[in-house]
């Protein structure tokens, strides 16, 4: 059997909590959920096609490692830059 492979910060466990979160969640509750995301302005929701769904999650995948890179390249100038 293939070992299933999570994201970043996901393991199996984390898997569970999630499903049984969801899973025990009255109707009520989920409404509720859904529109509190709705009015969170720290938060956008866009209409995507979805064959386009997976070339979007590609490139936002590549700015989090280009922003990701970024920001260890200013801790490692600001190291270095320190001990000199």
């Amino acid at each position: 059997m293939e070992k299933t492979k999570f994201p970043k910060g996901w393991d199996e466990e984390r898997v569970k909590r999630v499903l049984a979160h969801y899973e025990s969640q009255s109707e009520d509750d989920a409404l509720a959920e859904d529109e509190a995301a709705w009015e969170d302005s720290s938060q956008t929701f866009m209409e995507i096609p979805n064959h386009l769904v997976p070339t979007v999650r590609e490139l936002l995948a590549k700015r989090a490692e280009k922003v990701a890179s970024k920001k260890t390249q200013q801790n490692t100038d600001g190291i270095t830059s320190q001990s000199s």
